[in-house]
């Protein structure tokens, strides 16, 4: 269970849109070409448009994003979402103008022109969704523009990271709480497929969330499963893993926990007649981004990757997930 002491600290006084209003699912449908709320999704949009703060954690694939989208499409006001991720930002925004929903990221890939150009037309109130790191309110101008933004909602996407990056190397995260202050406290939303009870009490401390609706759908999915093999000698883990990758015959990520270790399975692999891609944080950033591009084109290609890949990757036909060592936590 899940608790956050913090007291509200505003009441909506007007009657707040329903889930269930016909002219409401007349916009899901004209907007995002659904007919009918999945899971526990209307619940968590109905808190959202009552104005409450949400923490949700529902599984990949299950529908975490429209649970902010849509209320931006339905009320005033612009959206503020913070996302850890420039590649993962870039596609969420490319689906949403597919549908000519108003949305835009600012982050470092713009030039300073374009970031000006797109922070003006959220200023104008030409947006509805605005996708920033964290670390974009170091930036004085836009620091500055944050009064005049009219951010009416808070969305904090793979939230996870403030428990997981916010001690270390992505200390924004940790001050995401003080960042929402500046923003006037706006109602928020925090999103992540993976947060065990500490990690979600860990998001709602620093997000400093009041009286949150607290939606926990556990990680489980019908068409998923989890399995072990256990491996004696480490010449045999290599012939498994091939074999894995020649049966399931799909695109699929290998995942160690060392470089080394990737380079040496690289060259194994290779040997047994497998070609594969690798990902790691010692390639530069135009590497990553091209393996990336590689792996999301294809219909076979394997990755084999340290943890540093695979949030953000929306690719439908991933065949197999696979641990070349035992992550850590069962969350890695």
């Amino acid at each position: 269970r899940v608790t956050c002491a913090v007291p509200r600290e505003t009441a909506v006084t007007e009657r707040p849109l329903q889930v269930d209003d016909p002219a409401v699912q007349a916009a899901l449908s004209e907007h995002f070409g659904i007919s009918a709320f999945r899971g526990r999704q209307a619940e968590a949009i109905q808190a959202v448009l009552d104005g409450r703060d949400v923490l949700l954690t529902m599984p990949t694939g299950a529908g975490k994003s429209l649970v902010y989208q849509f209320p931006a499409v339905l009320l005033e006001g612009l959206t503020l979402v913070v996302s850890p991720l420039i590649a993962l930002m870039q596609d969420q925004v490319d689906a949403l103008r597919a549908r000519d929903l108003r949305a835009a990221f600012i982050n470092s890939s713009l030039s300073a022109g374009q970031r000006e150009k797109r922070l003006a037309a959220a200023l104008r109130g030409d947006l509805d969704l605005l996708f920033v790191t964290p670390e974009r309110f170091r930036s004085p101008a836009f620091r500055a523009a944050i009064p005049d933004l009219n951010v009416t909602r808070l969305a904090v996407d793979e939230a996870h990271c403030i428990s997981h990056w916010g001690h270390d190397f992505r200390p924004d995260y940790s001050r995401l709480g003080e960042y929402r202050k500046l923003l006037g406290n706006p109602p928020t939303v925090a999103l992540t497929a993976t947060a065990t009870p500490q990690v979600a009490s860990d998001i709602c401390e620093h997000l400093r969330l009041s009286d949150p609706l607290v939606l926990r759908t556990g990680i489980e999915r019908d068409n998923l499963f989890m399995g072990v093999t256990p491996i004696f000698e480490a010449d045999e883990k290599v012939g498994i893993l091939a074999e894995r990758i020649r049966r399931i015959d799909g695109p699929g990520i290998v995942y160690s926990a060392l470089i080394k270790d990737l380079e040496a399975l690289h060259g194994e692999l290779r040997r047994r007649g497998i070609e594969s891609l690798v990902y790691h944080g010692r390639l530069s950033p135009e590497e990553r981004r091209a393996m990336q591009e590689r792996f999301m084109g294809s219909e076979r290609d394997v990755v084999l990757a340290t943890n540093a890949f695979g949030m953000g990757v929306d690719k439908a036909d991933i065949r197999f997930v696979l641990h070349a060592q035992v992550p850590r936590t069962l969350e890695a």
